[in-house]
């Protein structure tokens, strides 16, 4: 695995506009376990409490369970060394954009900012009856289902089952794909649409996919370039120690 390190850590700093693609796999070593899978969340909850139609219908029932996820139990996770690699390296200029398909707000915690969230976050809830925004303030949620001053009830800020991606967020994740040349997928095993499709768009315009996965995903044999057989916080511990042994000023 050393010299695919060393390779993947010349690659990023050769690059001139690196991007980042995260799944739930970075997010396992904060305690956050996928959605799928033999221990994901869906194994305990029923995963319409996370349909828009049923959001409407049942915005109470859909409530104590998203506020159990999202609030009571991912609300004390924090983000690990790979959150933390990735923060550094857009603050030393090695790494220009972040696409993460998770909706923990870890990025945005470990200090990254140039992140395109593209299934949204849960730090924020919209109403969709005056499209008003406010932080995820425990105050709000002391009451389910909680209520915006209008009347509506309060949904939070990331992508439903039977909701569009964000046009947005599409548009921002698209034209970095097209733009990089080496993207790092984390923890992603290429499973979800659309968001699938980008590093693949990416390695279509000849980007370098370097690739932290411990077991081999639907990209190693398709796109990647670079496979690193690890998890995202042991790959990011060696990565950084080779980033900064070839550049000391990283």
């Amino acid at each position: 695995m050393k010299k695919q390190i060393k390779k993947a850590a010349e690659t990023i700093l050769s690059a001139s506009y690196c991007t980042a693609f995260t799944g739930a796999g970075i997010s396992v070593e904060s305690g956050i376990p996928p959605f799928r899978g033999e221990k994901g969340i869906w194994n305990t909850y029923n995963p319409i409490v996370l349909d828009l139609g049923y959001f409407y219908q049942h915005p109470r029932e859909s409530w104590e369970a998203i506020k159990e996820i999202f609030y009571d139990f991912f609300g004390s996770a924090r983000p690990n060394a790979a959150h933390l690699l990735l923060a550094e390296m857009e603050k030393k200029g090695a790494l220009r954009r972040i696409i993460t398909q998770n909706i923990d707000n870890l990025h945005y915690e470990a200090g990254s900012r140039e992140i395109v969230e593209y299934h949204g976050n849960s730090r924020t809830l919209v109403c969709p009856r005056c499209g008003s925004r406010v932080e995820a303030d425990p105050s709000i949620l002391s009451s389910l289902p909680p209520k915006c001053s209008c009347g509506g009830v309060w949904k939070p800020d990331f992508v439903f089952f039977g909701e569009s991606i964000p046009f947005e967020a599409m548009r921002q994740s698209e034209e970095a794909a097209s733009r990089t040349d080496c993207m790092i997928l984390i923890g992603t095993t290429g499973e979800v649409y659309p968001a699938a499709l980008l590093p693949r768009e990416a390695a279509r315009q000849g980007a370098v996919i370097i690739e932290i996965n411990p077991e081999p995903s639907l990209y190693t044999s398709e796109i990647t370039d670079i496979y690193i057989p690890a998890g995202a916080v042991e790959a990011a511990q060696l990565l950084k120690s080779e980033l900064f042994s070839l550049d000391p000023e990283l």
